[in-house]
């Protein structure tokens, strides 16, 4: 049962925990309420009232403004003409030939009219059965100005009235609405204020927590959260206040758009989805109406949720960039920080977003009182990835080999989303091998599609080219089986994959956590070892080691600048500084330290590469033998995998000692 409280914020019409369709809401914004019918489709009322405008002025002119000139009989314009009394007279005629002649006197003078009466006027006006040539010719004789024009009927002048604002509606009505369709729901294209949040139901979602493993800190906690909302009196009694809002953070893949879904299925109050791209406009302001719409349509439904997924994209840090940066997202998000933690009450109203750039997120969104939770979704361990394995397997036919737990085991690095792929490669070779089981050769190709890319087997390379990537590849995996520290060699194939000629695939054995320099020194070696047997064999080398060498520097510079792992420079971090997050990394970079330490910088990062670059020479000096059979199989087989490889290695595998 509810407190008080929330009962009466609640609305009345639909029972306490439970959704109502949308349409049945009660609410002026034509937004998530609003009563049927009303949701953006009617028609501009100011459009309306201003054709009824001119269509009644048009009826007015036509019907109701009648000439102030007085209509006189033929045989008094007869007589005019014959006294030479008009100055000009225009002529309209119609369909049927007759003619109205609209006239003016040379000075005033009394007129009889049709009706027998007699004025002084100085205009007139007289019907005529018919006008020709002849009775033209005769006033222009007579010095008469004469002017002609063909009168149009009247319902010709209404539809050329009405016409171009027929054409409007036909385009409002057959474009711009179906243009404004979002998610089956009609918006108003004049609505931009409006927030585009969607209101997801409980029969609309079917994923629950079940579906969701690997991250169980993160369901607990969320459980949790929802649980404030369905029994507040639980934590009420003993202080407790509600969560104002929870932080998702973690790389991508790892699942805090599928724990929102999870929320939305087991939730048993109103839930609104919306990205924070949704609120930024080429428009000023529409950014902050929208954050207020969505919080002032949430206050009626609460208790609720509200889900903002990628919230950097309208959360980044305020004053940064050119100019200060004051443009549209910085009013965004200052609503946004009014609605979360204002002076207006926000009861039973979580937020609940999503980031995998925390880093860049402003300082005044993350304080406790507006996301008063942070939880950190990372990527999973062993047994995560064996929970997620069995979920995304549960509706695949498997053959009895295979075994969750050594896929699971071989796939360290993975994320939720890369072992759904997984999963769904293996599915998908199966399947055009017209096979009816999934089975581990397909598991094993699924990852190598995966970790190092699609075959190109179609892809011509000539003999030389071949020789030379077979070299480079065997001179990968022969350093690192003779390197302490370094990671089993998986695979290695000489066939293109992805932007590739040739790869070797290391597979640790374990979750790597931390990294200690013996691991790391490992690394530089081996990704070394393929420029060192194009040196040692063709004695000349490519372009194909560029990635290697990149790798390389990259490690041995954070060893020497972020880690402190070098002994002349010490435990200090020589960091980038300060980087705005607007500019980007290089545009921003700040050095923080001097001319001299660069200089020690660069002498200890080449001391550390040269090093390792000696110790790859050395291995494969002392293992030739193995190096030339090893890349003659390559190009005889293209692949090789962990058992041939220690074949070829055979007794000659024990690793020797690391470089100093």
């Amino acid at each position: 049962m509810q407190s008080k409280k929330s009962s009466d914020k609640t609305p009345k019409t639909r029972p306490a925990n439970r959704f109502m369709p949308p349409a049945k809401e009660s609410g002026p914004d034509g937004g998530f309420s609003g009563k049927e019918g009303r949701e953006g489709g009617n028609f501009p009322k100011f459009i309306l009232f201003l054709m009824l405008a001119l269509l009644g002025l048009f009826v007015f002119q036509r019907f109701f403004s009648k000439d102030i000139s007085p209509e006189i009989s033929y045989n008094e314009y007869r007589a005019l003409v014959s006294d030479g009394s008009l100055a000009e007279v225009t002529v309209k005629t119609s369909q049927d030939n007759s003619a109205l002649l609209t006239g003016k006197l040379k000075a005033a003078d009394s007129l009889r009219l049709t009706n027998g009466a007699t004025v002084r006027s100085e205009r007139f006006m007289v019907r005529l059965p018919g006008f020709d040539r002849a009775q033209a010719d005769s006033l222009s004789a007579s010095g008469v100005q004469l002017k002609i024009a063909q009168s149009s009927d009247e319902f010709s002048n209404i539809l050329l009235l009405l016409l171009p604002w027929l054409l409007f509606g036909f385009a409002y009505f057959f474009i711009f609405r179906r243009m404004s369709m979002q998610n089956g729901a009609q918006k108003n294209i004049f609505s931009f204020g409006k927030s585009r949040a969607k209101l997801i139901s409980e029969f609309d979602v079917k994923v629950t927590f079940n579906d969701v493993a690997g991250v169980d800190e993160a369901v607990e906690e969320l459980k949790e959260t929802v649980e404030f909302l369905m029994n507040p009196e639980k934590f009420q009694k003993i202080g407790g206040k509600i969560p104002k809002g929870v932080l998702l953070l973690g790389p991508p893949g790892t699942g805090k758009t599928l724990l929102a879904k999870a929320i939305a299925g087991e939730a048993k109050v109103p839930f609104f989805s919306i990205s924070g791209a949704d609120f930024v406009e080429m428009f000023v302001g529409v950014g902050a109406a929208r954050v207020r719409d969505l919080f002032e349509t949430a206050k009626k439904n609460a208790p609720c949720i509200v889900f903002v997924d990628e919230i950097d994209a309208v959360g980044r840090s305020r004053g940064a960039g050119v100019g200060g940066g004051h443009d549209e997202r910085e009013q965004t998000l200052n609503q946004l920080l009014v609605e979360m933690d204002g002076f207006t009450a926000r009861d039973n109203v979580i937020l609940i977003a999503a980031t995998n750039r925390p880093d860049v997120l402003d300082t005044a969104l993350l304080r406790p009182g507006r996301f008063d939770r942070q939880v950190v979704i990372d990527k999973p361990d062993i047994r995560g990835r064996e929970a997620i394995l069995k979920i995304h397997a549960r509706n695949t036919p498997l053959a009895s080999d295979i075994d969750i737990a050594v896929i699971a085991k071989s796939t360290p690095g993975f994320s939720g989303a890369d072992l759904a792929n997984l999963v769904n490669e293996a599915a998908l070779l199966a399947a055009r091998k017209e096979q009816t089981q999934i089975t581990g050769e397909n598991f094993e190709e699924a990852r190598d599609k995966v970790l190092m890319g699609p075959e190109r087997k179609s892809m011509f390379i000539s003999p030389d080219q071949k020789k030379l990537t077979a070299y480079h590849e065997a001179g990968h995996v022969i350093v690192a089986k003779f390197t302490s520290g370094s990671d089993p060699i998986h695979k290695v194939t000489i066939i293109p994959r992805g932007r590739s000629l040739g790869q070797t695939a290391y597979l640790p054995l374990e979750d790597r956590y931390t990294q200690n320099r013996e691991y790391l020194i490992a690394m530089i070696t081996y990704a070394l070892g393929g420029r060192a047997a194009e040196e040692l064999i063709f004695d000349e080398v490519s372009t194909g080691a560029a990635n290697d060498i990149e790798k390389a520097t990259e490690i041995a510079r954070k060893m020497v600048k972020n880690w402190g792992m070098s002994d002349k420079l010490g435990p200090i971090n020589y960091g980038d500084g300060h980087k705005e997050v607007f500019l980007g990394k290089d545009y921003s970079h700040v050095r923080e330290y001097s001319e001299d330490t660069a200089l020690q910088i660069d002498v200890e990062v080449r001391r550390i590469i040269t090093e390792c670059m000696d110790n790859a020479r050395n291995i494969l000096s002392s293992h030739s033998r193995i190096l030339h059979e090893m890349a003659a199989l390559l190009i005889e087989k293209e692949s090789l995998d962990s058992d041939e490889i220690d074949t070829i290695v055979g007794s000659n595998g024990a690793v020797a000692g690391a470089p100093a």
